[in-house]
């Protein structure tokens, strides 16, 4: 491959807005759309021998109408939106960008357990609201904290954001344990320990792994109950890892104390999604799927990409 390549980016709206961006113009022929409907598919990626997206479904039916396609692009780590046996089929690389969130995800994560363990959305709005100004001494809460150091802190996935995220509790003063749904052992100073475990020991959960055939559905009503009622889960994951309608009872039913959450089985988030229905919505922290979206991230997203592209064309 050596002429400059036609390249499509199909949904393009979480990264348009940075200044970065425009570099992709220097790869080749490029047109961006922030988002793309079905219907608009293949009059937009017509005839690009590059094609980017994120969430847009690149189908088999999709590839084989695209006799010009060369290579595909996916603008994040996973490629479960690609028809990689049928790419194959066609020799057509499939590249994705993985590590560039790292840090990102686990800032959120470290936040949002702090924000719903310290109670912190109820804590502010109590003093907007003038409950504080009301109050009798100089100090207010309405339930106590206790601090992240000397308590088990539990990761299912010991993956690179897995292990950012330990090394984050470590320097609180956590006492790391981990859960590999495949069983392997990582080279990590942490030991693995059995689910069961995991959830009956930890005061912290927090979920990094990937959506698979063993991790669909993996915390259920009953591995809520196994958790200790004074626990957190955090799951800035995947939506299918986490039966949503099971976690609203266990909260309503005070089976645990808390949890957040950044990603969901649906999104954007329906209206009538089980979540919103939550007794006390101060136990559940919803974040609308952004852990991965600094800024930093993002301009590494970007840069991964046009690394692949440049990689992929020559």
């Amino acid at each position: 491959m050596s002429d400059a390549p036609k390249i499509v980016f199909l949904d393009a709206a979480s990264v348009d807005q940075l200044p970065d961006f425009r570099k992709f113009e220097t790869l080749g022929h490029f047109t961006s759309y922030s988002h793309t409907t079905p219907e608009q598919f293949m009059e937009r990626a017509a005839g690009a021998q590059v094609l980017i997206t994120n969430k847009i479904e690149i189908t088999a039916e999709r590839i084989e109408r695209l006799p010009d396609l060369r290579l595909i692009c996916v603008a994040a780590t996973g490629t479960n939106n690609v028809d990689e046996e049928a790419a194959r089929a066609r020799d057509i690389p499939v590249r994705n960008v993985s590590g560039y969130s790292t840090d990102s995800v686990a800032q959120l994560t470290m936040t949002a357990l702090f924000a719903v363990a310290m109670d912190l959305i109820y804590l502010n709005q109590a003093v907007y609201g003038g409950e504080y100004g009301r109050a009798k001494d100089f100090t207010f809460w309405r339930h106590p904290f206790y601090e992240l150091g000397g308590a088990r802190f539990g990761i299912i996935g010991m993956g690179t954001i897995g292990r950012r995220v330990a090394e984050l509790a470590t320097a609180y003063g956590a006492e790391v344990v981990y859960y590999s749904s495949r069983g392997h052992d990582h080279d990590v100073p942490y030991p693995r320990v059995e689910l069961d475990e995991l959830l009956s020991t930890c005061e912290v959960i927090s979920i990094h792994c990937a959506l698979s055939d063993s991790t669909r559905n993996l915390i259920g009503y009953p591995q809520l109950q196994r958790m200790r009622t004074s626990a957190y889960l955090i799951n800035m994951a995947r939506g299918g890892i986490v039966v949503e309608a099971d976690l609203v009872r266990a909260l309503d039913e005070g089976e645990i104390a808390g949890a957040a959450i950044d990603v969901y089985t649906q999104e954007p988030l329906p209206e009538d999604h089980v979540y919103l229905t939550v007794r006390d919505r101060h136990k559940l922290l919803l974040t609308p799927h952004v852990a991965w979206a600094s800024v930093e991230a993002r301009t590494r997203l970007i840069e991964g990409v046009m690394d692949n592209i440049r990689e992929g064309w020559e």
